[in-house]
């Protein structure tokens, strides 16, 4: 039979706590992301969040942006997400493109 150690069950329900809070914190800008999308940063100076679908990234032309993203900003995104370069008239130009062949 084994002995339930009350110090240690309440040290692990502290923890539990504490990452059950940070998780939620964290994700609260995440879970507003439906599935089948990802959110993206556009414009020069004001960036604006989006959230497009999945199905853009098997475009050639957003693909080219995703390509000038990377070599723009690398893997360090200044808004820490997925930042395109470019001003918002050419991205809404864009998507309405993509969202006539969804």
């Amino acid at each position: 039979m084994g002995i339930i150690r009350l110090p240690s069950m309440i040290s692990n329900v502290k923890q539990f706590h504490k990452l059950h809070s940070v998780l939620t914190r964290n994700n609260s800008s995440i879970s507003d992301v439906p599935k089948g999308h990802f959110a993206v940063y556009v414009g020069k100076t004001e960036k604006k969040r989006y959230v497009v679908p999945i199905a853009y990234l098997n475009h050639a032309s957003f693909q080219e942006l995703l390509r000038k993203a990377e070599e723009e900003f690398g893997f360090q995104h200044p808004m820490g997400g997925l930042t395109l370069p470019c001003n918002e008239d050419a991205f809404f130009h864009l998507t309405s493109r993509l969202n006539t062949t969804l």
